[in-house]
Formats: structure tokens, C-alpha cells, sequence
């Protein structure tokens, strides 16, 4: 590690990352944020996925201030977070085959809407899995992930692919494996994510496309308000009641 605090070599590292993602996925950013719009103002529903770290993201975009009401979170019991005990259960879930199917089964999800899928690495069986079955289902697929891990890991589902071989479009996180951003002579592993950050600024990079290209087309975007300042609570209550069919998260 050269020159600088460890703090400021991790601001350094995220600010290089966030900067690649920005220019080099912009094209992917666009095509996301249409597809959501296009979902939108066809009557669809928007749902977000993550197991363990990479549900931070989605949980980030679910009844959010400043967000869509209409992103909803697509929850898989035992992996959306780490309140789970033992932690480790959680990644052993995102092991299991079948386990995508059967929560897409009892899921509000259709054909016709949008389903996000965050994985940081791609590789485990739970979100290949519900990619590909969402597709066949007639719903679209956006993923997020890193795209080295198909280059320089196997996949743990039993079809050898990736999520990001199941998707309608796909944006690259471009974290590296092990998602780690520094090193120090005197520590044995590579530490500081960084996978969070960046992940977390694609999807609101989309969902603040999604919201201008709404308004391009003369479609309101149902955005909620902070329940903080005056007047927050009634604009929400007024957003929800308008698109009470597509919000799942307050049922």
C-alpha cells in the first residue's frame, strides 16, 4: 500500500470505482433505468434481490426517501441480511438448488414485471436460479454483479453459468474477487470492501434514470418523500393510495 491513511486509500480506491462504473457502464446504467420506466408506464412491478451483503443494495431502494414506491423487495427467508444466526446459514441457503423456484412460486412476481437481482459474485445457485426462472416466467432480468468472478471462478449451480449469462441486462460492479480494496504488509488478508458503495450507486443511478425518463414521457414517477419534513407523510400516503396494486412491502 503507498502513501496515505488507510481511510484515505479507501476513499481513493471507491472514488476510482465509482468513477470506472460511471463512465464505463453508462450505456447499461440508460438501458436499466428505460426498462424500469418502460415496467413503470406499462402497469408492471418492480422487484429488488440480494443475498447477505449484496441485499443492502436492494433493502437501499425499498421504501426510500427520495426512491420509487414502487420498488419492492423480493425477500428469501434467511438470506436478505445478517440477522440470521448462525451468520454462515445464510451463504449456505445461497447454495441450495430449488430454493429460488419455490420463492418465485409464492411470490407477487409476473410476467410483464422487472426483477433486479444484486450478486456480488454470481456464481452461488439461488440467483443463477432465479434469473433464469423469473425469465421463463415472462419477467425481465436486470443483474448487478461483478463480472470477473465468471472469468476467474467457477459456478456453484449446476448449470456451470453465471447471473450474468441470465439477464436482460447487465451492470457491472467491476469489484475484483474477494472484494477487498487494500493490503498492509502487517495484515495476513486483504481487507476493505468496497462492493456496497458502488453497488449501491448503480441502483440509484438507474433509479434516478428511471425517474427522468418518467417524467419525459409526462408519467409523474412515484417517488416518496422523506416522512421528515412537513408534508412527507401526506404525499406518501397520496403516492401509495394511487399505487396501492404494485406496493407489496406495507401488506
Amino acid at each position: 500500500m503507498s502513501d496515505g491513511t488507510p481511510a484515505d486509500l479507501f476513499f481513493d480506491a471507491a472514488i476510482g470505482l465509482l468513477q470506472r462504473v460511471r463512465d464505463e457502464e453508462a450505456a447499461a446504467i440508460t438501458a436499466a433505468g428505460t426498462l424500469l420506466a418502460d415496467t413503470v408506464a406499462a402497469g408492471g412491478r418492480l422487484f429488488a434481490f440480494g443475498a447477505g451483503h449484496s441485499s443492502l443494495a436492494a433493502q437501499d431502494v425499498v421504501y426510500r426517501a427520495g426512491g420509487l414506491a414502487l420498488m419492492n423487495l423480493l425477500a428469501v427467508p434467511g438470506v436478505v441480511g445478517v440477522d440470521v444466526t448462525p451468520a454462515t446459514l445464510g451463504s449456505a441457503l445461497e447454495r441450495v438448488d430449488g430454493l429460488a423456484s419455490a420463492v418465485l412460486d409464492t411470490s407477487p412476481l409476473r410476467a410483464g414485471d422487472t426483477l433486479v437481482i444484486i450478486s456480488l459474485s454470481g456464481r452461488n445457485a439461488l440467483p443463477v436460479e432465479m434469473a433464469r426462472t423469473a425469465r421463463t416466467r415472462g419477467v425481465k432480468v436486470v443483474g448487478v454483479t461483478s463480472v470477473a468472478y465468471a472469468a476467474q471462478t467457477t459456478s456453484r449451480h449446476n448449470s456451470g453459468t453465471f447471473l450474468k449469462d441470465h439477464c436482460d441486462i447487465v451492470l457491472d460492479s467491476k469489484i475484483a474477487v474477494g472484494d477487498a480494496e487494500l493490503t498492509l504488509d502487517t495484515i495476513p488478508a486483504p481487507f476493505a470492501p468496497a462492493s456496497t458503495v458502488v453497488t449501491t450507486a448503480l441502483m440509484q443511478a438507474v433509479l434516478a434514470t428511471t425517474a427522468a425518463a418518467l417524467a419525459d414521457r409526462g408519467i409523474e414517477p412515484p417517488l416518496l418523500r422523506s416522512g421528515n419534513v412537513d408534508g412527507g407523510h401526506e404525499w406518501n400516503s397520496r403516492v401509495m393510495t394511487e399505487y396501492g396494486d404494485r406496493i407489496f412491502y406495507r401488506h
